[in-house]
Formats: C-alpha cells, sequence, structure tokens
C-alpha cells in the first residue's frame, strides 16, 4: 500500500509509528530496526524508501501511549527504578561530568533497556582507570558520536551497576559546546543529575497526588 497524496502519507507514517512502537515496548528493539521492519509490515516492500518514516519522536511518542495503555504501573516502576539506579552511578562518576540520554531520561525505560549515559573527560583512559580501581569489570566498544557521522566513533565502557548494564560513552571535554540543546519537541536529549533529580521528585509528586 503505497500513499498517493500528503494525507495518506501521514496516516502511513502514523502506522508505522504504531507498529514500530509495539516493537519497541514489547521486544526491546531498536528504533531504527524497529522504524525498518514496521515499514515493510504496512508497505508491503523490502526497501521502504525512508520519505515514509516517521521520526523517532513520533515513534517515542507512540512508544509512550502504547506503554501507558498496556503496560501501566509496572512500566512506571521500572522507571523509577532505573532512574533510581543511573542517578546513583552519575554521582559516583560526578567528575567527568554525567549525563543520562535515551528511555531512561524520556521516561520509556522498559524491561529491555539499559541506562545509557553521556560522560565528558580529558581522557577516556581517566574513567577506565577509575572504574578498574574500584572492581567494577568493564567491556569496552564504540558508539556513533552524537553529534552525527562526521565524528569519529566514541568509546564506550559497560558494565553492571544495581543489577542493571549501563552503558557509558566516553567524550572530550569539548564535545559539550552545543550539546545541552533541547530537541524539537522541547524535551532534553540529555540531562545531569540535578535535571534528572528533579525528573524524579516531580514524578513522586504526580504520584502523591
Amino acid at each position: 500500500m503505497m500513499p498517493n497524496s500528503n494525507d495518506d502519507l501521514l496516516q502511513v507514517r502514523a502506522r508505522i509509528a504504531a507498529t514500530a512502537a509495539r516493537m519497541i515496548a514489547q521486544d526491546g528493539a531498536d528504533y531504527s530496526t524497529a522504524k525498518t521492519k514496521a515499514a515493510r509490515q504496512v508497505l508491503g516492500v523490502d526497501r521502504p524508501s525512508p520519505n515514509y518514516l516517521p521520526d523517532n519522536i513520533q515513534v517515542e511518542d507512540e512508544v509512550r501511549r502504547y506503554q501507558s495503555l498496556f503496560q501501566g504501573p509496572s512500566q512506571a516502576a521500572r522507571v523509577r527504578h532505573m532512574r533510581s539506579a543511573a542517578l546513583e552511578v552519575m554521582e559516583q562518576l560526578s567528575e567527568f561530568r554525567p549525563y543520562v540520554t535515551g528511555p531512561v531520561l524520556n521516561g520509556t525505560a522498559g524491561e529491555h533497556d539499559d541506562i545509557h549515559l553521556q560522560l565528558f573527560a580529558d581522557s577516556a583512559k581517566d574513567v577506565e582507570i577509575f572504574l578498574l580501581n574500584r572492581n567494577v569489570n568493564i567491556e569496552i566498544s564504540e558508539t556513533p558520536h552524537f553529534k552525527g557521522g562526521r565524528h569519529d566513533p566514541v568509546e564506550t565502557v559497560s558494565f553492571m551497576w544495581q543489577k542493571e548494564m549501563v552503558h557509558a560513552e566516553l567524550y572530550e571535554m569539548n564535545d559539550l559546546r552545543g550539546a545541552l540543546k533541547t530537541r524539537a519537541d522541547g524535551r532534553l536529549h540529555r540531562a545531569d543529575a540535578a535535571a534528572l533529580r528533579t525528573l524524579m521528585n516531580n514524578d513522586s509528586s504526580e504520584q502523591d497526588e
């Protein structure tokens, strides 16, 4: 089914976003894979044009809607637990200017999600040594730079914290320039410990109402 007007295109994007959201919420699929698979299901073609794909913000909104309808209190409890764990590890890593990103920040974290942090340090080795000196077992990999393909991938250290997997991307200090801009929908791309604590306090206030 191929759209033949702008209204049809918007409807197709909405269907793809809803289908992708279900894959993300149920199975922990990443956004790119979920959107591609959802587009194939909706359009019935192996290589859907990128023009038909919703952006990540639209998909995220559908994930949040799906979780509200089908996962409710259990998902909200999961977010609270992961935010608490993230805040604790951020406080331990405070000298490296930690920021939390991804599902833990935007409130869509589910059972398949991990904690994603971005650290800003003079040297990635400083972070590795810090963790190893505290007997934290780490695995090292690479993650695409948040500023895009023109930048080299960044080293990422992964480790367990409170039975949660943490992936900490290691950036240079000058990468902080422009890093704190908000998204197109006004939400944060990343949040420091103070901003995360504020989110958690707001969540607690809403729970008490």
